[in-house]
């Protein structure tokens, strides 16, 4: 029986390079998006069998559309990628870049919005015996990125990984992917593609394996702890070149 995937924020990056791989070994799958339509449309469209679903997962009423919408098509779900994620680029040490508001807008994507669409497809995954895995970031350990409200907002989804594997065990198992530097259209929309580069070759730099991922590196991850990964739940993956075990600079 073809097994199926819900990816959230799959329109570009991770997200679309994840369902690229599942789309390569079988899976159907639901490409969500919250305002890039094209492209998710093209994303599906590259599939073998896949619907691109407009939901805003910080809604929770969009996050039981979203489940629903892939009950109705395909009437299961095996896998649930959290991918959806937004941030605001502020510089640490300026503690006045950030408010209340930008904190609240970044949590109800990356922590609430990750809460809500797993428990919306609990039931569904609890009766295929299948797995999530939520995107987070080496800045949840390093505390680290684009942001104190982003790093934050990581950290307390890798804790919210262990609760979830803790609570939705032995049917379903959770686990979270840590990346470093990925080369995605996140880092070129925010600072330019040459800035970009400089930010991609400086990261490169600081790490033992001396290179920076690309979003295949991480679906490769993401899809071995969908389909393998029997005995592994609750953890955090650091899919990060070595980025969280090098000194300091």
């Amino acid at each position: 029986m073809t097994k199926v995937a819900i990816i959230t924020g799959a329109s570009s990056g991770i997200g679309a390079a994840t369902a690229a791989q599942l789309d390569r070994r079988g899976w159907s799958v639901v490409i969500n998006f919250s305002r890039s339509e094209a492209e998710a449309s093209r994303v599906a469209a590259g599939c073998r069998d896949a619907i691109a679903v407009k939901a805003d997962v910080a809604e929770d009423d969009d996050c039981r559309r979203l489940a629903q919408a892939t009950l109705d098509r395909f009437g299961q779900i095996d896998a649930l990628v959290n991918n959806a994620g937004t941030t605001k680029f502020v510089s640490h040490a300026n503690l006045d870049g950030l408010t209340a508001d930008d904190f609240l807008r970044i949590y109800r994507t990356n922590v609430v919005g990750a809460f809500q669409m797993t428990r919306a497809c609990a039931p569904a995954l609890k009766q295929s015996h299948g797995a999530i895995v939520n995107v987070s970031s080496v800045a949840a350990q390093l505390g680290t990125g684009s942001s104190v409200a982003y790093a934050a907002s990581k950290a307390a989804l890798n804790t919210m990984t262990c609760s979830l594997a803790r609570s939705l065990g032995p049917e379903v198992r959770v686990n979270a992917v840590c990346p470093g530097y990925v080369d995605t259209p996140w880092h070129a929309n925010a600072h330019g593609a040459e800035r970009a580069n400089q930010i991609a070759a400086h990261y490169a730099g600081m790490v033992p394996l001396k290179d920076f991922a690309r979003p295949d590196d991480i679906a490769d991850a993401i899809v071995f702890l969908i389909e393998g990964a029997r005995q592994i739940t609750g953890e955090a993956i650091f899919v990060d070149g070595g980025l969280h075990i090098s000194p300091p600079r």
